[in-house]
């Protein structure tokens, strides 16, 4: 892949890398709650941090918390342990320049692109606009090198 620019590339690797390892390290801070008394840990936050679950804690994680089992558990450690291979490979791919992973981080990007414009669309928030705009930084970064990548493709057949 000649004449990508790398620093580009690089960038966005590390940053893959970085919610891998963010994921990966959730994955092992939620795999220390096995084995324990979740409902007791539960009311053991609310009691000592003097916090209310049901008005700051997102509907996804009351959906989660709401009978957390051993094996609902197990079953996010595995999501969050996948997750965060995911964003390792891509960052692998990224760093070394492979097209599958421009194509791959152009595709895991443009996913959640409609939950984060409907999540700003219920409320402003610079966290969700400072998200989104990431997300649409590297999605259009992703577009803009493959579309150059199959342009030069096409030139190099003819020549």
């Amino acid at each position: 892949m000649v004449g990508k620019p790398k620093g580009g590339l690089r960038a966005v690797s590390l940053f893959e890398a970085g919610k891998g390892v963010l994921v990966f390290s959730l994955a092992l801070f939620l795999s220390t709650f096995v084995s324990r008394d979740l409902p007791g840990i539960i009311a053991e936050f609310r009691t000592h941090w003097n916090v209310d679950p049901s008005s700051h804690i997102p509907a996804l994680a009351k959906m989660l918390m709401h009978d957390l089992t051993g094996s609902r558990l197990h079953f996010l450690i595995m999501l969050a342990a996948i997750y965060a291979l995911m964003r390792f490979v891509e960052a692998y791919g990224l760093w070394f320049e492979k097209r599958w992973a421009e194509c791959f981080a152009l595709v895991s990007g443009g996913v959640y692109l409609p939950v984060e414009l409907y999540e700003l669309a219920k409320g402003f928030s610079w966290l969700k606009t400072g998200v989104l705009t990431i997300n649409l930084v590297i999605v259009g970064y992703m577009l803009i090198l493959l579309i150059r990548g199959r342009a030069a493709a096409a030139g190099a057949e003819r020549a």
